[in-house]
């Protein structure tokens, strides 16, 4: 049985703005039943542990799927969510690959978190996937390879793009652009139309430009599990 460890945000605050953050329902549910129902084992971190934060936006029913709309209605999974393990807890060796579901919250807590970082060049280190989606791409821009150069450099990525971005006016609030940032580090960013579904693999990178793109994301991932 493969076995894949999920990394959410533990981060709840939307900058200065009042307003809640946290992970995108969609972006976690989808690569998740994608996967497990599969047969692949499936263990739940965050930096804090416990339950991590629900962007209530990704709640609103106008963002459905059926992804989405299996999760409300699935209690063991809330329950398995609601006791993620502590992310400094977990080893690279103990799974096949990593996947970063998005959602504003990563960009305040998993970007600089040294224990993901750490996480993610040991999964590369032993030749393992990582995968990440929509603002969760942010994760990788201060991880490096064995020779001490950016992970991403010289690698085609995607991510949350600038304009969509502009489009949920959160520019000015968030506290890195993702395109920007992984362009910064020598990333080949590409991207597709707003809000449509585009990928890119690379190497041991997966990533997926928004929440539309999760599961394309996931099924990539299971392809190289089961290469």
């Amino acid at each position: 049985m493969k076995k894949v460890l999920f990394v959410l945000t533990s981060h709840d605050t939307l900058g200065n703005t009042g307003h809640k953050t946290g992970f995108w329902i969609e972006e976690f549910a989808a690569p998740y039943y994608a996967l497990a129902d599969k047969g692949v084992a499936i263990t739940l971190a965050s930096p804090k542990g416990g339950q991590p934060p629900i962007d209530p936006k990704s709640a609103d029913p106008a963002f459905s799927t059926p992804a989405t709309e299996r999760f409300n209605q699935d209690a063991a999974l809330q329950a398995v969510l609601a006791n993620t393990v502590a992310l400094d807890s977990v080893k690279a060796d103990d799974f096949d690959a990593v996947f970063y579901p998005g959602g504003h919250g990563p960009l305040w807590d998993l970007v600089d978190n040294s224990a993901s970082i750490a996480l993610i060049e040991a999964f590369v280190a032993t030749s393992k996937p990582v995968a990440a989606v929509c603002h969760a791409s942010a994760v990788l821009v201060n991880a490096r390879d064995a020779a001490g150069q950016p992970l991403v450099a010289g690698r085609k990525v995607t991510g949350f793009s600038n304009t969509e971005e502009d489009a949920v006016q959160l520019t000015d609030i968030v506290p890195l652009l993702v395109e920007d940032a992984l362009q910064a580090k020598g990333g080949i960013y590409e991207k597709g139309p707003d809000w449509g579904v585009f990928v890119r693999e690379d190497g041991l990178l997966i990533t997926g430009q928004n929440p539309a793109s999760s599961e394309l994301v996931a099924e990539k991932l299971l392809a190289r599990l089961n290469g």
